[in-house]
């Protein structure tokens, strides 16, 4: 199996590299970014538009690039390297992944097109309080009179809601409808009985409560047909996305902390002497390329058209030990300075935290797996039959 990038692959990564060491090669410039409200750099995000990267994975008649999954894992790779704010898998993979897939022609040349070029931020309005990432909707409710559709309830957390231009929200249907389950609508920022407060999250981030008080919606798709199974595979393809994210995050982690026991003396030599140190370090290793691994996997999957829902738990599974595991460790190798926020171990460490608890954590990728377990043959490994 070949997990070799091309050379055009190379050149990307190269491309998107060189914009995010320029906009946050510096930490504290994301600091400084972070701390102000919208909590990303909107030069920085017009500069992603203009090399292409916000219409990567969107066909070329609605404005994108026609790319696949592997690209998109470049870009996150590389945003998670330097832990860069903007919100690239969550407008462009998640919000404009349910446009891409439910929505009509004529909705995906305008949404997408405007995600595109940077003059659009949608933002997914999915997670409901107290649900635990399931791909329907429950609490918003849509409802029909005439032609004219309208949601009723609350969404939380959505991220990046406060500063959305457009909010892509999944809501149950009711009375006359439609035939049942979760629709997906199209919420202008400017809405009435639309109310979003936002706050700002662990990792730098930005998050909203959004309430719709017969909020005006505009119908995703052709019919109000059930978008469950459209839902859940957007959401798969995100994990994906995030998982390479992830990655570049530990990468960096892992960097800083085999470049720190290289320099950092104690009793007159360097740590990387010390070789119970030494062994944390390479346990480091081992568990980001099993998730590297994996998550090239996935994305191999969700580029044959393959089970993307099942390859995006495996991921999520993977990444979500590894980042564990790189997180604390980077901050116990580091001592003293890895838990004070002017040092990044810490920093990479709580979004790879916000990273594995955004659409299902580790647990819950494994709870998800192991009910399929009865699905598949049992294999006896001496060859005998099964009789159990």
């Amino acid at each position: 199996m070949d997990f070799t990038f091309d050379s055009e692959q190379n050149d990307l990564r190269e491309a998107v590299r060189g914009l995010l060491d320029r906009a946050y090669g510096d930490s504290e410039q994301r600091r400084r970014v972070t701390a102000i409200d919208p909590g990303f750099d909107e030069k920085t995000w017009s500069r992603l538009a203009e090399m292409g990267l916000l219409g990567l994975p969107f066909a070329e008649e609605h404005g994108g690039m026609g790319a696949g999954p592997f690209e998109v894992a470049i870009v996150a790779e590389e945003i998670g390297r330097v832990l860069a704010p903007e919100p690239y898998v969550e407008a462009v993979v998640l919000a404009g992944g349910l446009v891409a897939a439910a929505g009509t022609d004529a909705q995906r040349a305008e949404v997408l097109a405007g995600i595109a070029e940077g003059t659009t931020l949608a933002a997914a309005a999915h997670a409901e309080p107290g649900t635990r990432w399931s791909p329907s909707a429950a609490a918003v409710t849509a409802t029909q009179d005439g032609g004219a559709w309208t949601l009723t309830g609350v969404k939380e957390p959505v991220l990046n809601g406060a500063r959305a231009d457009v909010l892509v929200v999944s809501a149950r249907l009711t009375g006359d409808g439609g035939p049942g389950g979760t629709a997906l609508f199209l919420v202008r920022g400017d809405a009435a009985g639309l109310s979003r407060t936002g706050y700002r999250t662990h990792d730098g981030g930005r998050a909203a409560t959004v309430r719709f008080d017969g909020a005006p919606a505009e119908l995703l798709g052709e019919d109000a047909a059930d978008r469950t199974a459209e839902i859940e595979r957007v959401l798969a393809t995100a994990r994906i996305a995030y998982a390479h994210e992830a990655i570049g995050s530990m990468d960096t982690a892992l960097r800083t902390t085999a470049e720190y026991l290289k320099t950092r003396k104690q009793f007159g030599v360097t740590l990387n002497r010390f070789q119970a140190l030494t062994f944390r370090a390479a346990d480091m290793y081992v568990s980001l390329e099993l998730a590297r691994s994996t998550a090239l996997w996935a994305s191999m999957v969700a580029d044959a058209g393959g089970d993307v829902v099942s390859a995006a738990d495996r991921a999520r599974l993977q990444t979500s030990r590894a980042g564990r595991h790189i997180g604390k460790e980077a901050i116990q190798l580091h001592g003293g300075i890895g838990v004070t926020a002017e040092y990044t171990v810490g920093h990479h460490t709580s979004r790879l935290t916000a990273i594995d608890h955004v659409l299902g954590d580790g647990d819950w990728a494994l709870s998800r797996l192991a009910a399929d377990v009865i699905g598949h043959e049992t294999v006896d490994p001496l060859g005998a039959p099964y009789t159990g």
